[in-house]
């Protein structure tokens, strides 16, 4: 199944503040400069998006928060692996 986790890292000394995203298969990592112009949320998006790009993977994804920051989940009927009460 194609997932993305997103995280935020603040600023360091060194480096301003930045969302990393990572494809849970591939092991793939980006980091990207948070947009102060965007919310949080968007911020989180955006990143996703990259990442998207970056493995060239298409479709829906749907998000959620986690502790930590967001995790996005492919949307495709293939990976249907729901739960219910």
């Amino acid at each position: 199944m194609q997932t993305i986790e997103t995280k935020y890292h603040g600023a360091t000394n060194v480096r301003g503040s930045r969302i990393s995203a990572t494809a849970s298969g591939a092991s793939i990592r980006i980091c990207v400069s948070y947009d102060h112009s965007l919310n949080s949320e968007d911020n989180h998006k955006a990143a996703a998006l990259q990442l998207m790009d970056k493995l060239n993977w298409h479709g829906q994804y749907i998000g959620g928060h986690t502790k930590s920051g967001m995790v996005f989940v492919n949307n495709d009927s293939r990976f249907d692996y729901s739960i219910s009460r």
